[in-house]
């Protein structure tokens, strides 16, 4: 077992990028449990990977005996954050938002225990923030702040200087809103510590000053790192856009395939952030990784890990089996939608369906393409070296019919141990 404070594991794993008070890590372990919050924006509805470090964030907090909120910005959404974007967000309607924030709602509660002495609260701030008046916030709160502090805030003097986009004051007024729905849950809830990424520094900030000028109350802000690739990239993109959690937006088999083709230079670092395996195992894991890296075993445990907690062990399941179905394993129980996405670079093949029953699988491949020749095709099948649907062609007249599908319209074929051709029935 790993020993230490909370703040010793967040380190360890490199959670912690700044934090408001040097007094914090020693609070945590004093004065439990502590409430704290972090915001989740309901730009769709779903999050992405992006989003799975503050969670976690949150969930090692709740481990540790303090008392997380997840806070849904159904409310804030509605004007979105400008920190550190190079343009304005699309206005998205009351109705847009609140569908995204239910769908983010399913989510976060996979990942935190709503139930027992220190469960966790889901929230959502458009229950506050749209119901305030704007003359009363506009004195309450609006004159706590001063926009010289404000455009010295980073994620705006950017904005700011770009003449070409510049700022609207509606996303000038983001960390207002942002500061407040600090002050409420403390006022409401007793909340000590907001957390977030890097880049909600300002607004973090902005909520402490708001909660000591109108309460004198002592509140605390942590920040979690740009979560970035060894040379530099962006994580969590791929060529097709963002790794969602929602396996209708990116299906659990690339879910699994993102993680296991993650780089030497950032599989340690991932399992540190993305799991929840003992130091002693992933310290164990990298020194396995170290003398074999050919064997690719931290990336298999990295990619099993995360699709387990985000997809639930049968979900993994599923995910294997198409995996090892592109090694010559068994593609029985593979849906169309898996093996379509299993084989998306394989060259395919279309056979008319009226093909069953007039000709031998030899016929219908050579006129469909497949191969170029019957004689290659039977010469192929005699050295043992075609397989249909994972099994091996032992008849040079093995006909072609119904029952050489693997489902309703699709069958696989290898030709030696690792060209494969998608066979289509139309």
């Amino acid at each position: 077992m790993s020993t230490g404070t909370l703040f010793d594991t967040l380190t360890w794993r490199g959670f912690v990028n700044q934090y408001t008070d040097p007094a914090l890590p020693e609070l945590l372990e004093r004065e439990k449990p502590f409430t704290l919050y972090c915001g989740f924006d309901p730009t769709a509805d779903s999050l992405h990977i992006g989003s799975l470090l503050p969670i976690l964030g949150l969930a090692h907090f709740q481990r540790a005996g303090h008392r997380p909120i997840a806070l849904v910005g159904g409310g804030t959404g509605l004007i979105g954050d400008p920190s550190f974007k190079a343009q304005e967000r699309a206005m998205l309607s009351r109705e847009q938002v609140e569908h995204n924030a239910r769908g983010i709602r399913r989510q976060l509660e996979r990942f935190l225990d709503f139930e027992g002495s220190r469960a966790a609260l889901l929230l959502n701030n458009a229950e506050w923030l749209c119901a305030l008046p704007l003359i009363e916030f506009l004195r309450d709160v609006g004159k706590c702040f001063t926009v010289n502090v404000m455009l010295s805030r980073e994620s705006v003097r950017q904005r700011i200087e770009d003449r070409e986009h510049g700022m609207s004051f509606t996303e000038f007024s983001y960390s207002l809103l942002q500061a407040y729905d600090f002050y409420h849950l403390n006022e409401h809830h007793g909340c000590r510590l907001q957390i977030g990424g890097s880049d909600q520094w300002g607004n973090i900030v902005s909520g402490i000053d708001l909660i000591r000028r109108k309460t004198g109350r002592e509140t605390y802000g942590l920040t979690f790192p740009l979560v970035t690739k060894a040379d530099g990239s962006k994580f969590g993109k791929t060529e097709s856009g963002n790794v969602w959690l929602d396996p209708t937006k990116t299906s659990p088999y690339r879910f699994y395939q993102f993680w296991i083709n993650q780089a030497d230079a950032d599989v340690g670092r991932y399992l540190r952030y993305f799991t929840f395996l003992e130091r002693e195992e992933i310290e164990a894991l990298e020194q396995v990784h170290a003398e074999a890296p050919h064997l690719r075993q931290a990336q298999k445990k990295l990619a099993e890990e995360v699709t387990r907690m985000v997809h639930g062990s049968d979900v993994l399941e599923g995910a294997l089996r198409a995996t090892a179905a592109l090694f010559g394993g068994d593609l029985r129980g593979l849906d169309e939608a898996t093996l379509l996405e299993v084989f998306e670079e394989a060259p395919s093949a279309t056979i008319p369906r009226d093909r069953f029953g007039a000709g031998t699988l030899v016929d219908a491949l050579t006129d469909a393409g497949v191969f170029a020749s019957k004689g290659e095709a039977r010469r192929l099948i005699r050295n043992g070296g075609i397989y249909l649907n994972g099994q091996r062609i032992e008849r040079e007249d093995a006909p072609w019919t119904s029952e050489c599908l693997l489902t309703p319209s699709l069958a696989v074929l290898r030709v030696g141990k690792k060209n494969y051709h998608l066979l289509r029935v139309v």
